[in-house]
């Protein structure tokens, strides 16, 4: 078969949830798929350079100095060019809705990741939500062959908010960066580090980008109340992630937050940092409103962190009785989970075993073998 993938979303060279699946998915097809042959579109104007390694003797490369903005109004409006017609593609992959016109040959694929866009809009900016209008997702959605859904919660809500006939959505679990891993508290860098950060202190972590969503500020109130005991007066709270959408009412509330001086905005880390950060951490805090997946709670259990987490959408799924599932609207429940870690070794110790075991769930062979199983459907 001849497999065409669409790697436009890689063209800004971002690090992010999306981008990191499309990287590892495709990585492991090509390690481990010798039978089929892989075809990749790339365009855009100031891109990213297109990763070497993935040029193979089995592989093809077809770029374009087209902006995507320009190339997807022109495929919406007047329905091409079509991709797949000069490559004779058999299948069209898409880890993202990025819009193409319907196949007219290939079978199409498309992953989606969650569905937060249609739920809470106020949570993206005016241009971002004008972006997932003209992806068309629904009608992509809808007419696809088949549907990836990263997990159960999410495909449930592909078939009831835009329409799909269940049949056609599987749900395939991605995998963690294996990168992440608990490091032995001998282990020369943690020392290391936390000489050079200047980590002194016991601290809480939060991992994402720093947007409404994702809900920082809650983080801070409840870490206002856990200060408030004289047992956690050390305690820091350190934010890891780069700005995002209305991030400057985070910042205000972190300003205005009693314990302010104990509050440290990282900014965005390293793979090797962020590594750190999870293995040193007292608890690892991510209430986020909407996941589909949810990459740092599972990263975080990787590295031997306890988890604390929302109840909401897929993340109880992802992480069961792994870690403590709190009401992400309830600022009272997080701080008592957050105390709870804090003082209680037993409810630590039991998080971090668990937290370990659950992460395993997770890796990009089974992933991609599971892509595979639907992409031979379609045969």
């Amino acid at each position: 078969m001849k497999i065409l993938i669409d790697t436009r979303l890689l063209s800004k060279g971002r690090i992010s949830g999306i981008e990191e699946y499309a990287r590892f998915v495709i990585q492991h097809l090509l390690d481990n798929d010798s039978k089929n042959t892989y075809q990749f579109f790339y365009s855009g104007i100031k891109r990213a350079q297109f990763p070497e390694e993935w040029k193979k003797k089995n592989t093809t490369v077809l770029e374009w100095n087209i902006p995507n903005k320009l190339l997807e109004l022109s495929m919406r409006i007047f329905g091409f060019p079509h991709i797949e017609e000069g490559l004779n593609s058999d299948i069209v992959f898409s880890p993202h809705f990025n819009f193409l016109p319907k196949c007219k040959k290939a079978k199409r694929i498309i992953t989606f990741h969650d569905l937060s866009f249609v739920h809470f809009p106020e949570f993206y900016p005016l241009r971002k939500r004008f972006w997932h209008w003209q992806q068309a997702y629904a009608s992509q959605a809808r007419s696809a062959d088949a549907i990836i859904a990263v997990s159960e919660f999410t495909r449930q809500d592909i078939i009831a908010t835009l329409g799909v006939m269940p049949e056609k959505v599987h749900t395939v679990y991605s995998g963690i960066n294996p990168y992440y891993k608990q490091l032995a508290e001998t282990d020369k860098t943690r020392a290391t580090f936390v000489a050079k950060q200047g980590l002194t202190k016991p601290f809480l972590l939060f991992v994402g980008t720093l947007e409404p969503r994702k809900n920082i500020s809650g983080i801070i109130r409840a870490f206002d109340v856990v200060k408030e005991d004289v047992f956690n007066r050390e305690l820091q709270l350190v934010i890891v992630g780069k700005k995002g959408w209305l991030c400057d009412t985070i910042f205000r509330d972190a300003r205005n937050a009693k314990w302010a001086k104990d509050i440290i905005f990282w900014g965005e880390a390293s793979y090797e940092d962020l590594r750190l950060l999870y293995n040193l951490t007292e608890a690892f805090v991510y209430p986020s409103f909407f996941e589909g997946f949810g990459f740092p709670p599972l990263e975080a259990q990787a590295c031997g962190a306890p988890v604390i987490t929302s109840n909401r959408s897929s993340l109880p799924e992802i992480v069961g009785d792994s870690a403590l599932l709190v009401d992400p609207w309830k600022v009272e429940e997080l701080a008592c989970a957050m105390q709870l870690i804090l003082k209680n070794d037993v409810v630590k110790t039991e998080l971090k075993k668990k937290g370990l075991e659950n992460s395993r769930r997770f890796n990009w062979d089974k992933a991609t073998d599971e892509l595979m199983r639907v992409i031979h459907t379609l045969e």
